[in-house]
């Protein structure tokens, strides 16, 4: 049994922290919310901020772990990526988790490489390329983020500001807004080759930066998988990167992709769940593999095709929170409660109702209620 630290308390590393237990290991977990979801289910919970390289480190020090597993979220990679200092396995060096994450940094990667990435515009010039979108360098959850489809000098300046304010380095870029469908890709690698790929489309109904609804794609575009993959391949093999997970979400505009964002994490708001309940694939144990210095596990049946969809029940305005009414039946395979009766929702990403996973009877079937869901028509939030 060995002793294993995972670097977030949110819900969405439930699904990690359960893989990790049943491995035999002795698991504890760290975070600075005592409400969170494994603050207050683990059997070991250290209440520490691990933004705060300093303690998180002493911590590791004091209590000797032998695994250290980062949990869903960017800081908590960036955090084991500083403490690490080459002493667990699969985590990157601080300079690598910095070039894969930070915006402006994997921009001049990007170029070098010649991936598929958005232009950027210089706003030096007053003839910008419109529309464009401006953001944080190290932005998440859709936050500090306008896009611009004319040019008006307050509200260019009003998103300047916001994006920099926004930025815990008051750093930001602009680029060229590409219009097109929003996907993820999964990568898992192997001596920087992509072993294990896994597409997922992506929409947004109560924030127009913030994915809440999602679901597999079995059968992607040759040309969009194929341009996909290649750049991944191509980031791994330049940066060397470790065995593991990576994942990309990109924009198809039905000829060329367009990366926009990556991570060495599993996605939040129980992302991996959606791959498990549509594949069968055991993307969680394999994530957590290679930070305890183990291979890959194959799935069992590799042909498993269930039509899920993932969805995100939360609200574009402030109001109080009664109950759902569904509008049109549905098969719900699992629901993770968020909130409870009275409280007082905010605004998507602020605050969420509960993750839906529906089962459809056919591809065609989920199809109809994917529509449904972005259209915002599968149920209302009362008050």
């Amino acid at each position: 049994m060995a002793k294993v630290l995972l670097v977030d308390t949110n819900f969405s590393s439930a699904p990690i922290y359960s893989v990790l237990q049943d491995l035999g290991h002795d698991v504890h977990v760290v975070g600075s919310n005592p409400i969170d979801a494994l603050a207050k289910s683990a059997n070991n919970f250290w209440n520490i901020d691990y933004s705060d390289t300093t303690a998180l480190y002493d911590l590791i020090e004091r209590e000797n772990f032998d695994y250290l597993v980062p949990g869903c979220t960017d800081r908590s990679y960036k955090s084991c990526a500083f403490v690490n200092r080459g002493r667990f396995p699969g985590i990157e060096t601080p300079a690598i988790e910095d070039e894969i994450h930070n915006k402006q940094k994997f921009r001049t990667i990007a170029e070098k490489l010649n991936l598929p990435i958005p232009e950027t515009q210089n706003i030096n010039n007053n003839r910008l390329d419109y529309p464009v979108i401006i953001k944080p360098v190290d932005s998440y959850s859709g936050k500090g983020i306008t896009v611009l489809r004319s040019h008006n000098q307050q509200t260019f300046d009003n998103a300047i500001e916001l994006a920099k304010k926004t930025s815990l380095t008051k750093e930001y870029i602009v680029e060229r807004f590409i219009d097109g469908d929003l996907y993820s890709h999964n990568a898992f690698l192997k001596n920087q080759t992509a072993i294990k790929n896994f597409f997922v489309k992506e929409n947004s109904t109560a924030n127009s930066f913030v994915v809440d609804t999602s679901r597999v794609i079995f059968n992607p575009p040759s040309g969009m998988q194929q341009q996909i993959i290649d750049a991944v391949e191509k980031l791994a093999q330049y940066l060397n990167l470790k065995d593991g997970l990576i994942h990309s979400q990109f924009i198809w505009d039905g000829t060329k992709a367009y990366l926009i964002d990556r991570k060495r994490a599993i996605a939040g708001d129980l992302y991996s769940r959606l791959i498990e309940l549509s594949t069968g694939y055991p993307f969680v144990e394999n994530y957590v593999r290679p930070f305890l210095g183990m291979s890959y596990r194959d799935a069992e049946n590799p042909d498993i095709r269930v039509p899920i969809m993932r969805h995100t029940v939360s609200v574009s305005k402030d109001q109080n929170f009664n109950h759902i009414h569904y509008k049109k039946s549905l098969f719900l395979e699992s629901w993770v409660a968020l909130s409870s009766v009275g409280d007082q929702l905010k605004p998507s990403p602020d605050s969420r109702v509960g993750i839906l996973f529906a089962r459809a009877k056919s591809q065609a079937e989920l199809l109809t209620l994917y529509e449904a869901t972005i259209r915002r028509q599968l149920y209302d939030v009362v008050d």
